[in-house]
């Protein structure tokens, strides 16, 4: 199915969607089924609402990053120093670009809210 045409409520052709659904109206959409020769008519409606908190933005890739790692990992210490990485000894933590955290398959160790 294509769609050619999204409405905000409204706007032409939502008149009876307002009046049913009210603020919980999100959008209407015009969608086209070429195989079947159908237009259907759409809506989107909010049915549930409660609080959310946003994640924090991904860092970009050349950011620089806190990572937690064990004294007694020795071979991962080692690799991270390998891809760049360095001990900051004032706050504990390696130090390393958030693309090679990645590509290294550690962000499970990123430390919240560093540097």
């Amino acid at each position: 199915m294509q769609i050619r045409l999204t409405l905000k409520p409204g706007q032409p052709g939502t008149k009876q969607l307002v009046d049913k659904y009210g603020d919980r109206l999100v959008c209407v959409r015009y969608r086209y089924d070429a195989a079947r020769q159908k237009r259907y008519k759409t809506a989107e409606i909010i049915v549930e609402e409660s609080s959310w908190i946003p994640p924090d933005a991904e860092p970009a890739g050349d950011a620089l990053v806190e990572l937690v790692i064990g004294k007694t990992e020795g071979a991962l210490q080692q690799r991270v120093r390998e891809a760049g990485g360095r001990w900051n000894g004032v706050r504990g933590v390696w130090e390393l670009r958030y693309a090679d955290v990645v590509a290294l398959g550690l962000t499970g160790r990123l430390v919240k809210g560093g540097i």
